[in-house]
C-alpha cells in the first residue's frame, strides 16, 4: 500500500505505518496521502486512491465533493493539536494584557545602554498592564480546542462564559463545573473582557465578529482569533480599534489588512506548530487511515459518515462507497439480497449526499454481482477487504 506525504509530516508518526505500507516520493500513484497544507482543489485523483488523512483540523485546502464523487474518504485529525493551541491562546491573553512585546522591544533598542538596569526603572512604566485574575473570559466554540480554553481559563481564577449551540454531550462533561454555558450571547458581549473565537469558516459563521458586536463590547475587549480570519469583518475590527473598543486583537490569521492595524498581535499560524502536536495529528491521521484500509473503519471522516467496525471475523468484507439516493439503494439492496444467506452482518450510515455500506459474508463476493454493482451510477467506490 502506497502513501506519500504532501507537506513534510512527523517521522515519529510515520514509523507507526505496519510494513504493508510504504511511504513514496510518487504523489501521483499513490493509494493514501498525508497533507497538512497543501492546496488538492487542482489535485489529479488517480483510480487508486482511497483516503486522504489531513494531519490537522482546517480542511479548507481539500476538494471534499471532488473527492467524495472519486470514492475518496478524507479524514482530519480534530483535537490532536488543541493542547498547543490552547497554550498560544493563553499567550495570547499574557500578551495583550502586559506589554511583553513592547517592553522586550525597549530592552532591545537600548542594550547599548551601560546603564541599562537604571534605566530601565523610569522606562518601565510605560509598558505596564492588567492581570488576567478575575477578568470574564468568552469563548465561542467548545470543542476540542475551545473547551480547553474555557477549561484553563477557569484554572487562571478567570469568569468563563461558554456559547455553543452544537455542544456534544461529549463536549460538555469535559468541560469544568464552572464554565458558565450561555444561550445568549448579545447578553455577555458587554461583560467580557476576553473573547476567544473557536469556530469553523462556514457561511454562516463568516464575520462573525461585525459592528453589531463591537457596539455590544465593553470598550477595552481583547478579541483572541485562533481559528480563521474571516470570523472577523476586517473594516469593523479596524474601526473598533480606532474607537478603543478593542485594546488587542490577538490573531494567528494576519492577512494583509490587519497585518497593518495597530494594536494587533499576530502569529504566523504557529497554533498547531509545536513538535508534540505535529507527531499526535500524523499519529492519529496514520492510524485512521490504516483502520479504514484494513477493516473498513471511518473515524474523523469530513466527507463520509464515520462507522465504527469491529475486526473481520468472516470470510470477507464488502464496503461501498456511494451516492445517497434511492436508487443506488434499490440497487444495491437487489444484488445483496442475492447473498442475504452469505451475509453475517451489515452496517450503513449516510451523511449529506454521500452513504457507506459495509457487509459482512462467509464467502467471497461473486463476480458477476460485483460488476452489476460497478455499472451502477452513483457508486464511487466498492472494496472488498479479507
Amino acid at each position: 500500500m502506497k502513501v506519500s506525504c504532501l507537506n513534510n509530516i512527523s517521522k515519529i508518526g510515520l514509523k507507526h505505518f505496519t510494513s504493508q505500507y510504504q511511504v513514496v516520493d510518487d504523489n501521483n500513484d499513490s493509494d493514501l496521502i498525508l497533507v497538512r497544507s497543501a492546496k488538492m482543489h487542482d489535485y489529479e485523483i488517480n483510480d487508486n486512491l482511497l483516503a486522504v488523512a489531513r494531519a490537522g483540523a482546517g480542511v479548507n485546502n481539500i476538494p471534499l465533493d471532488k473527492m467524495a464523487k472519486s470514492g475518496v474518504v478524507v479524514f482530519n485529525t480534530p483535537g490532536a493539536n488543541s493542547n498547543a493551541v490552547k497554550e498560544l491562546v493563553v499567550a495570547g491573553m499574557l500578551m495583550s494584557s502586559r506589554d511583553l512585546i513592547g517592553g522586550s522591544q525597549w530592552v532591545r533598542d537600548n542594550k547599548s545602554d551601560k546603564d541599562i538596569l537604571k534605566s530601565i526603572e523610569k522606562a518601565k512604566k510605560a509598558y505596564g498592564g492588567n492581570e488576567i485574575l478575575g477578568k470574564s473570559l468568552l469563548v465561542i466554540g467548545l470543542g476540542a480546542i475551545g473547551g480547553k480554553v474555557a477549561n484553563v481559563g477557569v484554572s487562571l481564577g478567570m469568569k468563563v462564559y461558554g456559547y455553543d449551540p452544537y455542544l456534544s454531550e461529549n463536549a460538555r462533561r469535559m468541560l469544568d463545573n464552572k464554565v458558565e454555558l450561555i444561550e445568549d450571547l448579545n447578553k455577555v458581549y458587554p461583560e467580557a473582557d476576553f473573547i476567544s473565537l473557536h469556530l469553523p469558516l462556514l457561511d454562516s459563521t463568516m464575520y462573525f465578529i461585525d459592528e453589531k458586536v463591537f457596539d455590544l463590547c465593553k470598550p477595552g475587549v481583547v478579541i483572541l482569533n485562533y481559528a480563521r480570519d474571516l470570523l472577523v469583518k476586517n473594516e469593523d475590527l479596524k474601526i473598533a480599534i480606532e474607537k478603543g473598543i478593542v485594546k488587542k486583537y490577538v490573531t494567528d490569521f494576519p492577512n494583509h489588512y490587519v497585518a497593518n492595524l495597530d494594536n494587533v498581535i499576530y502569529f504566523p499560524h504557529l497554533g498547531a506548530s509545536t513538535a508534540e502536536s505535529e507527531e499526535n495529528c500524523a499519529t492519529m491521521a496514520v492510524h485512521q487511515l490504516m483502520n479504514y484500509v484494513d477493516k473498513g473503519e471511518i473515524v474523523n471522516s469530513v466527507n463520509y459518515p464515520n462507522i465504527k467496525l469491529e475486526r473481520l471475523e468472516d470470510k470477507e468484507r464488502l464496503t461501498i462507497l456511494a451516492k445517497n439516493d434511492p436508487s443506488s439503494a434499490r440497487v444495491i439492496d437487489g444484488v445483496m439480497n442475492k447473498l442475504s444467506d452469505a451475509i453475517k452482518s451489515k452496517a450503513s450510515k449516510v451523511r449529506g449526499d454521500y452513504a457507506y455500506y459495509v457487509f459482512d459474508l462467509d464467502k467471497h463476493m461473486p463476480n458477476d454481482l460485483l460488476d452489476e454493482l460497478y455499472k451502477t451510477e452513483g457508486i464511487y467506490k466498492i472494496r472488498t477487504i479479507k
